[in-house]
Order: structure tokens, then sequence, then C-alpha cells
């Protein structure tokens, strides 16, 4: 079985709003681009998405989609509320 990863570079978009909610928190970031993982000669794919890295904090990001999932799949919040409740530093201490 062969294995097929294809990386999908964050949109413009989607890269400046983070940065504008990053820069409000001064908080450093890291941006892990997003890529599709997928089975050669089968109709099973995955979709890794993009990861912002904030502290001990990873943020899964996809592009065109306003939830934010923080430290896997089980909490997710709108991106509004991130930049709003200044989420980035509000969270550094629970997880």
């Amino acid at each position: 079985m062969t294995i097929e990863t294809k990386k999908i570079i964050i949109s413009e978009e989607l890269r400046k709003k983070v940065e504008m909610v990053c820069r409000f928190a001064s908080v450093k970031y890291e941006i892990d681009n997003e890529c599709i993982i997928r089975l050669k000669n089968t109709n099973i794919a995955y979709v890794k998405p993009h990861i912002l890295k904030v502290n001990s904090n990873d943020y899964l990001l996809f592009d065109e989609c306003d939830d934010i999932f923080i430290n896997g799949y089980q909490k997710k919040i709108k991106f509004k509320d991130l930049k709003e409740e200044n989420h980035l530093l509000k969270n550094t201490l629970e997880f």
C-alpha cells in the first residue's frame, strides 16, 4: 500500500487572522501547514489540520471553518472567541 501526502498551504486570510490575534495577545506562535494523507488506490484519506502552536497548546485550524479545536478534537471554540476572550493567554495554564 502506498501513502501519498500533499501539503496544503494555509490561506492568506486565515494566516492574517492568526497573526493579528497572536500579535494582539503578544504570544509567540508557530503554524504547521495542513496536509492530505491518502492511501493510493483506495478511497481512504485523512485531512490533517493546520496546527497553531502557542506555548504548550495546539490549536487545530481548517481553512474556511470558524471552529478551532484545542489539543485534540474534544474541545472546540469559535475563532471569534479566540480573539474576543484572548483565549491564547487564558489557556496557557489550563492544559
